[in-house]
């Protein structure tokens, strides 16, 4: 090993290799190129997560194919249930399997192909078939992030030390929104003008190969052999899940807080919708354009953060989510439509920058509490939660029903609060 991936890891991480204690020793000694290669693939991957948005870019793509609202209105709870759900029926597999490196490689490449498939319905289908299709493989998809985020998880862990992991989270979402500027200019001045069924396959085939080319480089991370023992089937697994909630009224706190922390996410569309006022055709750009600069100039601040305190961070980026939404309520009685899409970029701007936070801060919690031995069933009980937390948050629409747009970011500013409130109480990692 050079000594130039060495200084410039200390540099990046202001740490030096003696600090990685809780990692295998032969992990230690690779630690620089592994931090690296896992930056290159989240800068890939992140990317890629901004071209194909289930609440920006794939309203349009389904739009595009001549889709309802009703059709649209499937992509989120398919994008986090599907996500989400799966989680808890294979953490016993992963715990059996001594490189879990390769899971996440099997799910990116399936992902890849997923996108690559659905962008050939784009081209040679046509509505109905076409939209049934397309779900089904984002479906698919969905599942397959499920799968490697619960062996991302688990290699990150045996291969960057708990005071790094918030700082290399940080670069990988940072270089993934310098990226994301030339791509949201590029989406103003190209589909912006030229929104088609054929320039949205493009961006699909695009974003496919992105994600080919991220495990390519995750399949080249130095994951040394790990235990096998305690693999355990889905029935066992889902007890020993509900033996931890039992027990352990920290991770009970923890799991109420990342619920609570959802409304930042479900905010998203409603500030989305008051920027439409009186937006023209190149809006879905300037939305990606304001997203990636946001991560752009917070990620190495909030990665910082997390390392310290991601207790609280997550109790701050809520409080700044309640903020956000108190503002967009102002805005909506106060401000014309002219002046509300200006007022709701800069909002959209500084709650890309409180979600950028948020998953930084419960991503590096989750990690860096969980013992190592039951991770695996910590991160999968964790998410599993969450993809019936998502399918019942899909009822909170009814507020907007009952009370209008006002009345739903009303509702979840309260949430946000709470979970502010919450989160103060949560014990540091060890």
């Amino acid at each position: 090993m050079s000594d130039l991936p060495r200084k410039l890891h200390e540099f990046l991480t202001d740490d030096e290799l003696r600090s990685c204690e809780d990692i295998p020793d032969n992990q230690c000694k690779v630690l620089p190129g592994n931090f690296f290669k896992n930056v290159a693939n989240g800068t890939l991957s992140k990317l890629a997560e901004r071209l194909i948005h289930p609440g920006l870019t794939l309203p349009w793509v389904l739009g595009a194919m001549g889709a309802s609202s009703v059709w649209i209105g499937f992509l989120v709870p398919i994008k986090d249930g599907g996500s989400l759900l799966p989680q808890i029926f294979v953490a016993g597999t992963v715990r059996a399997l001594s490189k879990r490196k390769w899971l996440w490689v099997a799910a990116a490449v399936v992902q890849s192909l997923c996108l690559a498939l659905a962008g050939l319905v784009l081209l040679y289908l046509s509505h109905p078939l076409s939209t049934a299709c397309f779900l089904t493989l984002f479906g698919l998809f969905s599942i397959s992030s499920g799968v490697g985020s619960l062996a991302y998880k688990d290699v990150t862990a045996k291969t960057v030390p708990s005071g790094q992991r918030g700082a290399m989270l940080s670069y990988r979402a940072l270089l993934g929104g310098l990226l994301a500027v030339p791509a949201g200019l590029g989406l103003i001045f190209y589909l912006g003008t030229q929104a088609s069924t054929v320039s949205y396959a493009y961006l699909l085939f695009g974003t496919a190969g992105l994600w080919f080319l991220a495990a390519l480089v995750f399949a080249s991370i130095r994951e040394m052999a790990g235990a096998t023992s305690g693999g355990r089937s889905p029935a066992k697994e889902i007890r020993a899940g509900l033996a931890i909630l039992k027990e352990d009224s920290n991770f009970r706190r923890f799991m109420a807080v990342r619920a609570l922390l959802f409304a930042l996410p479900l905010m998203l569309p409603y500030l989305s919708l008051m920027a439409r006022s009186g937006s023209s055709s190149h809006g879905i750009g300037l939305l990606i354009l304001v997203g990636g600069v946001a991560e752009l100039v917070s990620s190495p601040f909030w990665g910082r953060f997390s390392d310290r305190a991601s207790q609280g961070l997550m109790m701050t980026v809520s409080l700044m989510g309640g903020v956000i939404g108190a503002l967009a309520l102002l805005g909506q009685w106060l401000l014309s439509d002219s002046l509300l899409f200006y007022a709701s970029l800069v909002l959209i701007f500084v709650h890309s920058i409180a979600y950028s936070g948020a998953r930084l801060a419960r991503k590096t919690y989750l990690v860096d509490y969980a013992p190592a031995e039951d991770r695996a069933t910590y991160v999968s009980l964790a998410n599993t939660f969450m993809g019936f937390f998502t399918l019942a948050a899909s009822a909170f629409g009814g507020v907007a029903f009952f009370l209008g747009q006002s009345g739903q970011i009303a509702f979840l500013v309260i949430l946000l609060l709470l979970c502010g409130i919450l989160a103060k109480g949560l014990r540091p990692p060890a």
